[in-house]
């Protein structure tokens, strides 16, 4: 015992497995990241429209103070969060469905399904947030 006790402490000090500290960030592995918080927040999210359908059972006035709060330009920022994580978790579980039939397994295209999914939930985030603000459906907001 004190053989290997010895013998261990001659090795060069070193964690036993890697982590972060060794690892440069990838999009691959920043995308992962992101889909497991992107998927913890939509449980949260997911209450905020829980709430509004019971507003909007209650009654028209409490659907209008609900209404009204999430029109505030912090509850405006809430939603536009919700639905950049919404559609980030949406297509970073396509890419792993892909993954999942043994698709897309060389590190190109690892690289490009992380990359489309950070752009696909950008672009998409931005183009529903612009037809709601500038077609006339966020009018009163």
């Amino acid at each position: 015992m004190a053989e290997a006790n010895a013998k261990r402490g001659s090795q060069a000090a070193r964690p036993l497995s890697p982590h972060l500290q060794i690892y440069r960030p990838e999009v691959n592995m920043v995308m992962s990241i992101l889909h497991r918080l992107t998927g913890a927040a939509l449980y949260f999210g997911t209450l905020i429209v829980v709430w509004v359908l019971v507003a909007a059972a209650s009654g028209q006035e409490y659907f209008d103070y609900a209404t009204g709060l999430l029109g505030t330009w912090p509850g405006l920022i809430i939603l536009f969060g919700y639905t950049w994580a919404l559609l980030n978790h949406l297509f970073g579980g396509i890419r792993h469905f892909i993954w999942d039939f043994g698709y897309g397994y060389d590190i190109e295209m690892i690289d490009l399904l992380s990359w489309a999914t950070a752009a696909a939930a950008g672009a998409l985030t931005i183009l529903i947030w612009g037809y709601i603000l500038f077609s006339g459906g966020g009018a009163d907001l």
